[in-house]
């Protein structure tokens, strides 16, 4: 029986996926904010590592070397690489590079350009493998990718982050982290257009947590506030972003002031998701598969593009028990099944 874990390495989580004979049977992620310090992703590989098991090989992506721990992107990519292979010794660990394959993480400095950032191209690739033509879109906590797929290749303009945000096929919006003033500027409030707070008061967490959209265990990071994960400890922080508090407005305002930041969530990935089609005209059976802790998102913009939606896990042969957490982790369930 082959063994495979792969291993997707951001800035604030670690995810991982075992494959079993091309199988996947667990998955998990870990809270590992790199802005803490990459000590916090040392620990989290010792708990996930415990909670994976042993294995024959290790494939590894990442995009936390963005993160600002790091004086450079070719900088994160070599201490995370390395942090890494010194945590997984003990079966072979290679670094996922991209349309390269796979090299060791003593190469991945060499090779930074292909390996930073490189977990959506390792979804994408598994996508186009079982789907011929596609609309992969995967919201995460803080970003959301858009990478069509024609006959069977990636057909993304862009590859790195800022060529990728410049075609619309990188979104930095997310179910959880994207701070609430960075999806619209204002917002419809009792009759009014109310300019927002510039200040990180709220968060979509916060939006998703009051409509009842949140799934459980998303939520990882500490809230704006570092108060309650409650829907009222939500509502709170949503009031800030008006300058008012809760007691100024009953519930139903509330409510619909989440609704309007979540619909200018969608807007957001919508208008990527038609610049994207713009450019290749994908044919109306052209579905979308739909990954991440916001999937059910995405099951709302593919309703909007008038296509047929396949969810990521339907692509997988999963365990009951690790289909669902599979597809929030996305790119490490397809590079263990690539790897296999």
């Amino acid at each position: 029986m082959s063994i495979v874990i792969g291993w997707d390495v951001g800035g604030v989580h670690l995810k991982a996926a075992r494959a079993e004979s091309g199988r996947i049977v667990k998955a998990v992620q870990v809270a590992a904010p790199l802005r803490g310090g990459i000590e916090c992703l040392a620990e989290a590989f010792d708990r996930a590592k415990t909670e994976m098991g042993a294995a024959q090989r290790h494939v590894v992506t990442m995009t936390g070397e963005l993160a600002d721990t790091f004086s450079s992107r070719a900088e994160g990519v070599e201490r995370l690489a390395m942090l890494a292979a010194g945590k997984l010794g003990g079966a072979p660990v290679s670094i996922y590079a991209g349309p390269a394959g796979y090299i060791r993480a003593e190469q991945a400095r060499e090779h930074a350009g292909l390996v930073a950032s490189a977990n959506w191209h390792a979804c994408a690739c598994f996508v186009a493998g079982r789907r011929r033509t596609a609309i992969l879109i995967d919201m995460g906590s803080t970003t959301t990718d858009v990478v069509p797929i024609i006959d069977g290749n990636v057909a993304a303009c862009g590859y790195t982050d800022a060529q990728r945000l410049a075609a619309g096929e990188l979104v930095y919006t997310g179910l959880v982290r994207s701070f609430v003033m960075a999806c619209a500027a204002c917002a419809p409030f009792k009759g009014s257009w109310t300019r927002l707070i510039n200040e990180n008061f709220a968060n979509m967490a916060d939006v998703h947590r009051v409509l009842g959209s949140l799934p459980a265990d998303a939520d990882m990071m500490a809230t704006p506030d570092g108060r309650e994960k409650t829907p009222e400890g939500s509502l709170a922080r949503l009031a800030r972003m008006v300058g008012a508090d809760v007691a100024d407005a009953d519930d139903r305002a509330w409510t619909a002031l989440a609704q309007w930041f979540a619909e200018m969530q969608k807007r957001s990935v919508m208008d990527a998701v038609m610049l994207v089609n713009s450019r290749h005209l994908l044919p109306a059976d052209a579905p979308v598969v739909g990954a991440g802790i916001g999937a059910h998102v995405v099951a709302e913009i593919s309703q909007r593009t008038g296509r047929g939606y396949v969810t990521f896990d339907a692509l997988l042969d999963a365990a009951p028990a690790a289909r669902a957490t599979a597809s929030q982790c996305a790119p490490a369930a397809a590079l263990a099944l690539l790897s296999a």
